[in-house]
């Protein structure tokens, strides 16, 4: 089992992610650290830690630095953990245990603790999580949070990792590909804890929305995506052009609106054939 955590610029967070990892009562066969360009002292906070592998790369966003983490593993399974992260000390034993008990599964992932500018918060009722065929769970937002999940090595390579050229929602895309394809574990405890609110989070921004456009049009082009799940599919890209065109009509941007009004007229027309 290979524990992956890709970090730019998180001094203040790495120490506590890397000692979560050291604390789990089931450890891992490596820790595999990819500093993503760091200019902070996440450099020199990793000199602390001797046994875990550093691989330093000019700065190419999350994407990259997870995958680079993922070939350089030598282990069958991978685990996520993104740096402003922990987890609780049985993570990894009781992700084990739940593969062991179900060992037709090749993903499993848990749910989590929010914490939001140092306080604990509920996560809305959308936010629930969902095991088995999630595929149609996972349309809406990413229910799946990289740092929970434990998948298998073979598998995240055969779905094509994670898409390098999304600055954004790369995760959502993923998700998209493995729910699609396969049956997903989830394990109903609290077993990592997210750290929100920082100023440097890209979900913080407006305009995701057209990223996840990006990962549903991908989804749209794949030959698998068939009957309810692709009619759902449609009706989730035309709801995220309709958030945009308001975003982009409001902010004066009308050739951007009229861009995602050409996409809504594409994907509808397929609605309009199907009925």
């Amino acid at each position: 089992m290979s524990v992956i955590i890709p970090t730019f610029n998180r001094a203040d967070w790495i120490s506590g992610c890397i000692d979560s990892v050291l604390n789990q009562t089931m450890q891992p066969d490596e820790i595999i650290v990819v500093d993503d360009g760091s200019d902070d002292k996440t450099a020199e906070l990793l000199k602390q830690y001797p046994t875990v592998k550093t691989h330093f790369q000019k700065n190419k966003g999350p994407s990259s630095a997870r995958n680079l983490g993922a070939e350089k593993a030598t282990g069958e399974w991978l685990a996520f953990l993104d740096s402003d992260d922990q987890w609780t000390p049985e993570k990894l034993q009781k992700q084990h245990d739940y593969l062991c008990q179900n060992p037709t599964l090749k993903v499993v992932y848990t749910d989590e603790i929010w914490i939001r500018n140092g306080r604990r918060v509920n996560q809305k009722k959308k936010h629930q999580k969902h095991g088995g065929s999630i595929y149609r769970h996972c349309l809406p937002l990413c229910i799946i949070s990289p740092s929970s999940i434990l998948i298998e090595k073979k598998l995240f390579f055969n779905l094509g990792c994670f898409d390098e050229n999304l600055p954004a929602c790369e995760d959502y895309d993923l998700w998209l590909r493995l729910a699609l394809r396969e049956k997903i574990g989830f394990l109903d405890e609290p077993l990592i804890v997210k750290n929100g609110g920082h100023v440097d989070q890209l979900s913080r921004q407006w305009g995701l929305d057209k990223y996840r456009v990006i990962a549903l049009e991908k989804i749209l082009d794949d030959p698998d995506l068939q009957g309810e799940n692709r009619h759902k599919t449609l009706l989730e890209v035309i709801k995220r052009c309709q958030i945009l065109i308001l975003g982009y009509t409001k902010h004066g941007n009308l050739e951007e609106a009229n861009k995602f009004k050409q996409k809504i007229t594409r994907w509808q027309s397929e609605i309009d054939c199907r009925i």
